[in-house]
C-alpha cells in the first residue's frame, strides 16, 4: 500500500479541516485493525476508510505478491467463457491433461527420503502389517491437500498470504518462522537422502558434504526450467516420480513379496505395542506442513477465475481427480519399498538396524548382484526421491517468504534465499553426522520430531480458513466436511504429540534442559490453542462477552 498523503495545506474551512481530520482518523483506525481484521468489531470510520483508500491507493494486486504472474498461467480452453447459470460441462480428458501437474508436484512431498526411511523401518520391524495405516494415512492426506487446493482456486490466494492477512502481526510472524523451521528440517532429510544416493552410486567415493553440494545445486535446474514455463517444470517432475516408479517396482520385482501377506496388511487392520513407534511415524511422515502451503500456490498455475462460481467448481473437479490418482501412485511406490523390507528383513537380528544410510548395504547383502545390482536401483530410487523433493522444497519456500512477507523480489532472488537458509545447516550436519550410520539415525528422529511439531501451525489455519464464508464465498466446506476434517486434524495432533511425548521422554535428561522443555512446550500449546479457539470462533465470542459485560 502506498503512503496516503494527510498533509493539510493551506487555509481551509472549518468543515473541510473536519473532513480531514475524520479522514485521518479513519486511516489511523483502518491501520490499526489491519493486523486482526477477522476480529475487529465494525467501527464508523469503516465507510470513509474504504472511501479514501479505494481512491488514494493503487489496487491491491498491483502491489501483492503473487504466486503466479498472468502470463505465466495456463490458459484452460472454455475456462474464461461467459458463465451460464446451472451450465453442467461434460468431461473432458484434455483439460484434465491441461489440469494435470500440481497435484504430482503435491504428491513429491509423500515421496521425500524421510517417508522412504519411514517405509523401510515399517516393513524391516512390522512387516506387511501397517500397510493399512499406509493406505488411510495417505486418504487423510489427500483431504488435507484437496482442502489446500480448494483455498487456492476459490480464492485466487494461497494459505500464506491468506494467513498475512487473517493474523495478527505477532501471530503471522510466529506462524512464518515455524513454517520457514519446518521447511529448513525437511530440506535437511532430503539433502540428507540424495548425498547419501550419490554416496551410493559413487561406492563411497564422493563422501556425504560432497553429496549435500552437489545437490545444493539443484536450484540452479529448477530455476533454468522455470525460465520455459509452468509445463516444462511439471514435466520434469513427472520424469523423477517415474523414475521412482521404476526403480522401486524393480525392486518389488526382484525380492517377490507376498501376494496374499500384502492383501490381508492392506485390507485386515492390525497394531500391536511393539510396532506403534513405527505406526506413528508411518502417519507423522505422511502431512508435510510446507507441502500445505505448496499446494494452495501450485494450482493457480491455471487461469481460473475465481469470480465464476462453475469454472471454480470445473477446476476443482480436475483437481480432484489428477491429485487422487497422483496419490494412488504416491501410495504404490511406498508400498513397493514397505513390502521390499518386509519381505527381506521382518524378523530378522537386523530389522531394528536397519536406516535409510546402511539400506543399500543391506539390500546387497541379502539379495546380490544380477543384470543390475539391487543397491544401484535403490540408489536411483533414491537419488530422484531427494532431488524431486529439494527442488519443491526451494519452490514451497518463495511461496512461503513471498506469501507472508509480501515480497516482490525476482524468482532467482527468492529461490537463492530459499536455498541457503538450507544448505549452511546441512552443510554442518552432512560434516559433523558422516562418521556414523546411528548419528544419522538420531538425526532422523530428531527432524521427524521438527516435523510433528510444526503439523498444528499449517492444519489449523488451513481449516479456519476454508471453514469462513467470508473468505471462500459460496466454496465454504460444509458442516460434515468440518467436523470430518477437525477430527483428521485432532488425530495427527493427537498421534504426533504422542511421538513428542515418546521422544522426549527417553531423550530428554537432566533438570535444566528438561525445565526449558517444558517452557517451550508450555508456549507451544498456548499457541496452538489460541489457533484452534480462533478457529471455532470462540476466542471471538468471549472476547465480545467480556467487551459487552464492561461496556
Amino acid at each position: 500500500m502506498t503512503p496516503l498523503d494527510i498533509s493539510l495545506p493551506g487555509p481551509s474551512s472549518s468543515s473541510d479541516k473536519n473532513r480531514r481530520l475524520f479522514s485521518f482518523l479513519a486511516f489511523l483506525a483502518t491501520v490499526v485493525g489491519a493486523g486482526n481484521r477477522s476480529t475487529s468489531m465494525p467501527s464508523p470510520f469503516d465507510e470513509e476508510a474504504n472511501t479514501l483508500l479505494s481512491s488514494r491507493s493503487p489496487e491491491p494486486n498491483d502491489e501483492e505478491e503473487k504466486a503466479y504472474e498472468s502470463s505465466e498461467k495456463i490458459i484452460v480452453p472454455g475456462a474464461e467463457d461467459e458463465e451460464r447459470e446451472g451450465e453442467v460441462r461434460r468431461f473432458s480428458w484434455r483439460k484434465l491433461w491441461l489440469f494435470t501437474g500440481p497435484g504430482f508436484l503435491m504428491s513429491i512431498a509423500f515421496l521425500d527420503p524421510g517417508n522412504l526411511e519411514g517405509d523401510l523401518q515399517a516393513g524391516a520391524i512390522a512387516g506387511y502389517s501397517l500397510l493399512w495405516l499406509l493406505m488411510w494415512a495417505t486418504m487423510m492426506g489427500l483431504l488435507i491437500q484437496m482442502l489446500s487446493a480448494r483455498l487456492g482456486v476459490a480464492t485466487g490466494r494461497h494459505l500464506a498470504e491468506h494467513c498475512r492477512e487473517e493474523y495478527p502481526w505477532w501471530a503471522r510472524v510466529s506462524l512464518w518462522v515455524m513454517a520457514e523451521v519446518a521447511l529448513i528440517g525437511a530440506d535437511i532429510q532430503e539433502v540428507i537422502g540424495s548425498a547419501i544416493a550419490i554416496k551410493i552410486l559413487s561406492r563411497g567415493v564422493l563422501p556425504l558434504w560432497a553429496g549435500v553440494v552437489i545437490t545444493a545445486l539443484d536450484c540452479f535446474i529448477f530455476l533454468f526450467l522455470e525460465n520455459y514455463g509452468v509445463r516444462k517444470l511439471e514435466a520434469f517432475f513427472a520424469l523423477l516420480i517415474s523414475t521412482m516408479a521404476i526403480s522401486f517396482a524393480w525392486m518389488f520385482g526382484e525380492t517377490k513379496p507376498s501376494g496374499r501377506e500384502l492383501l490381508i496388511g492392506v485390507l485386515i487392520p492390525k497394531l500391536n505395542s511393539k510396532t506403534i513407534r513405527q505406526a506413528v511415524g508411518v502417519v507423522g511422515c505422511v502431512i508435510m506442513p510446507h507441502n500445505v502451503y505448496l499446494h494452495s500456490a501450485l494450482v493457480q498455475s491455471r487461469k481460473v477465475d475465481p469470480n465464476k462460481k462453475n469454472r471454480v467448481q470445473e477446476a476443482l473437479n480436475y483437481y480432484t481427480i489428477e491429485s487422487t490418482i497422483a496419490l494412488i501412485i504416491s501410495f504404490i511406490i511406498n508400498l513397493f519399498v514397505t513390502t521390499v523390507f518386509a519381505k527381506g528383513f521382518y524378523g530378522s537380528k537386523d530389522a531394528d538396524s536397519i536406516g535409510l544410510e546402511n539400506a543399500g548395504q543391506y539390500l546387497e547383502q541379502k539379495y546380490g548382484g544380477g543384470l543390475m545390482p539391487i543397491l544401484y536401483i535403490w540408489g536411483i530410487g533414491l537419488l530422484a526421491a531427494g532431488q524431486s523433493s529439494t527442488i519443491t522444497g526451494t519452490y514451497a519456500g518463495q511461496f512461503i517468504m513471498g506469501g507472508f512477507l509480501n515480497l516482490r523480489l525476482k524468482k532467482w532472488l527468492r529461490a537463492l534465499i530459499t536455498r541457503s537458509f538450507a544448505i549452511v545447516p546441512t552443510m554442518i550436519v552432512a560434516l559433523f553426522f558422516d562418521t556414523s550410520d546411528d548419528a544419522l539415525d538420531i538425526l532422523n528422529e530428531w527432524l521427524n520430531v521438527l516435523q510433528s511439531v510444526q503439523i498444528p501451525f499449517a492444519l489449523i489455519p488451513l481449516l479456519t480458513l476454508v471453514s469462513k464464508e467470508q473468505v471462500m464465498g459460496d466454496f465454504k466446506i460444509g458442516h460434515l466436511t468440518k467436523v470430518v476434517t477437525w477430527v483428521v486434524a485432532a488425530l495427527l495432533i493427537v498421534i504426533n504429540g504422542y511421538l513428542l511425548l515418546n521422544f522426549f521422554s527417553s531423550e530428554v535428561n537432566g533438570l535444566l534442559f528438561g525445565s526449558i522443555i517444558c517452557v517451550i512446550l508450555a508456549i507451544y500449546v498456548v499457541f496452538v490453542s489460541y489457533l484452534i479457539l480462533r478457529g471455532f470462533d470462540l476466542l471471538d465470542q468471549f472476547l465480545s462477552v467480556v467487551c459487552k459485560r464492561f461496556s
